[in-house]
């Protein structure tokens, strides 16, 4: 049985005090950190890399949060060490972005780091069925990827429905555009895992929104 997991993305944080801004998030008890790596290739922005993501870890010990490291990058093969030294601890890398997403597969597994594979919008979902039972998790994009702050595409869901009847026991994420207000829809579609960036950052509460969005997805898990 899967279990409903809540992950703030730092990209909504803020920057100028990355360290600090991370641990505040902590306090509300988030079961996830997702880490949003651009390159500025794959997708038209850039975030910032291992070497962050390595500061970050040195003040952030593995215990106390656990990195799922969306790769936004258009050579996933290459930054699969980087980022397990940097301390990442899940490793989603998108369909697009390879010809060869079973070597890559098998080279995260290798770097000891959970797998994870990813999915734009614009990208079918059938894609992913030859993978699916050889990945730890699978994200189903609900943005056009590249920039925080985008509206929820509710069309994704049929992808999420599909996923969740064929693979009952897979994690399923979905990030974009998720809050309180529509994590109903993801939820009831077969979501597990909820990416939730101004979601998070800018609720009023943020302590309340995650319980209230792990509350939803609970709700429809069991």
């Amino acid at each position: 049985m899967v279990e409903p997991i809540i992950a703030p993305s730092i990209l909504s944080g803020d920057f100028g005090n990355l360290v600090e801004d991370t641990k505040r998030m902590l306090k509300n008890n988030p079961d996830w950190l997702h880490v949003d790596i651009m390159d500025g290739h794959f997708v038209p922005n850039i975030s910032f890399g291992p070497m962050v993501v390595k500061a970050l870890r040195s003040e952030v010990p593995k215990e106390e949060a656990y990195f799922d490291c969306h790769m936004m990058v258009s050579n996933p093969l290459q930054w699969i060490e980087p980022m397990a030294d940097a301390g990442g601890q899940s490793y989603t890398f998108h369909y697009e972005a390879t010809d060869e997403p079973l070597k890559v597969i098998e080279a995260i597994r290798k770097a000891g780091m959970k797998v994870g594979i990813s999915i734009k919008p614009g990208t079918p979902v059938d894609v992913l069925f030859p993978l699916a039972d050889k990945v730890d998790m699978v994200l189903i994009m609900t943005v056009e990827p590249g920039f925080g702050g985008q509206s929820f595409m509710p069309d994704m869901m049929p992808k999420v429905e599909e996923l969740r009847a064929k693979f009952p026991n897979l994690n399923i994420e979905v990030d974009g555009g998720l809050t309180q207000h529509n994590i109903d829809v993801a939820a009831g579609a077969g979501a597990n895992v909820v990416v939730a960036g101004t979601g998070v950052y800018k609720a009023d509460d943020p302590a309340k929104a995650i319980a209230d969005m792990r509350s939803c997805i609970a709700s429809h898990l069991h």
